[in-house]
């Protein structure tokens, strides 16, 4: 506590804000660790299906940029709070809605608005909060306590599977559970009385040509992510039966992971450039996905389920040097405001990739399988890589 004081004004509201987090990320853990599983097992979403579900899914990450601007004359902390009542509506919605694929679909479409809304006003508030230059701390401080949550949820679904045992009739209740949660974290967030302003760059898109080059390694990145995030899992699930005590000790194990590997990575971009990082991630990743692919073909079924968790895990840690670009735009831009816009609309693009893929994908695999799927992906990540090499240096980074 005497850490979070050194770093937060004493007059913010950063312990509810925090505690808030916290609690919608055990929340999101508890979904997450099962929502493949019920998707797969109790609606009987076929790969397309999938698909056309995480089309909705992302398509409020397309949409963000247009809401905020409609909420512009609310405080950050309001806007917050409306993201909550959105995912406390849909995560509602998911526990008692008919299990049908337009019902449940609704209930994702509602659920992820709300989270992306939250997505938007995290920084902000975190920004905010934070004493004079203790800004990078507080973003820090924020991106932890939302992972210890998450990886909390997912412990929790893994400890009520061992409890309860295997089954689906547990689906339902762990929705209740998680909306509850929701609902405490709006109650939280009610404590939040302040008035911060909402950043304006993330309420705009802002184009520039010198930035071509990082808008299009966003396409080829947000393409190749979305492949992973939204079939490599569903693999798991549909192909090999995975169950959701399974796919949550995957999800927790990429997590811890993650986060061990986070600062490595950072490190490495210091150490030998964002150029050196986007090329070589892609000789790893022609590897994991050809893996993911491939791998029932080569080894029993049974070996192959272990090696694409182990690959899904390295998926993970290699997403990790997308961190790369962002280097790349601060040392393009020409102020904090203008690299903040640039980001932002790079997520808004890479989004809309994203949404285009999702519906794409489920039908290449339904059509081509699941090895037509992953070498779209292998590609994907070679055309990211051959871009990345034509970067040049930025004059003002060289004459350091």
């Amino acid at each position: 506590m005497a850490k979070l004081r050194e770093i937060f004004r004493a007059e913010s509201k950063y312990r509810a804000f925090l505690l808030s987090i916290v609690i919608f990320a055990v929340a999101f853990g508890l979904y997450k660790g099962i929502i493949d599983n019920y998707l797969a097992e109790i609606v009987g979403m076929s790969e397309f299906d999938k698909g056309v579900s995480e089309f909705f899914r992302e398509l409020p990450g397309v949409l963000l940029v247009f809401v905020l601007a409609v909420l512009y004359l609310f405080s950050a902390e309001n806007i917050y709070k409306i993201g909550a009542v959105l995912m406390v509506v849909g995560m509602t919605m998911q526990a008692v809605v008919p299990p049908t694929r337009v019902m449940v679909t609704l209930a994702i479409f509602v659920y992820s608005l709300g989270e992306h809304i939250q997505l938007g006003m995290k920084h902000t508030l975190a920004l905010e909060y934070a004493k004079e230059g203790h800004g990078g701390a507080a973003l820090g401080c924020q991106s932890a306590v939302y992972q210890f949550g998450t990886l909390a949820g997912y412990g929790a679904v893994i400890g009520i599977f061992l409890l309860a045992g295997r089954g689906s009739r547990l689906f339902i209740p762990l929705f209740a559970l998680s909306a509850l949660g929701l609902m405490l974290g709006l109650l939280v967030s009610l404590r939040m009385t302040g008035s911060s302003s909402t950043d304006a760059t993330k309420r705009r898109f802002y184009f520039h040509r010198k930035y071509t080059t990082y808008y299009l390694l966003e396409i080829f990145y947000g393409a190749r992510k979305q492949i992973f995030f939204t079939f490599g899992p569903y693999v798991l699930v549909l192909f090999y039966g995975a169950s959701a005590m399974t796919i949550s000790l995957l999800f927790a194990v990429a997590a811890v992971c993650s986060f061990i590997a986070s600062p490595i990575v950072g490190k490495i971009i210091d150490r030998f450039g964002y150029k050196v990082v986007m090329v070589t991630d892609t000789l790893v990743l022609v590897f994991v996905c050809c893996a993911y692919g491939f791998a029932h073909h080569i080894f029993p079924k049974h070996v192959a389920f272990v090696i694409c968790c182990v690959n899904y895990v390295l998926d993970a840690i290699i997403s990790l040097a997308a961190m790369a670009s962002n280097v790349y735009v601060q040392d393009l831009s020409d102020s904090v405001d203008e690299t903040r816009a640039t980001i932002t609309t790079g997520v808004s693009v890479n989004h809309l990739v994203s949404i285009l893929i999702a519906l794409f994908g489920g039908w290449i695999w339904y059509k081509l399988g699941i090895e037509t799927l992953f070498v779209l992906s292998a590609l994907l990540g070679l055309c990211n890589s051959a871009y990345a090499a034509t970067i040049k240096s930025p004059a003002r980074a060289n004459a350091v």
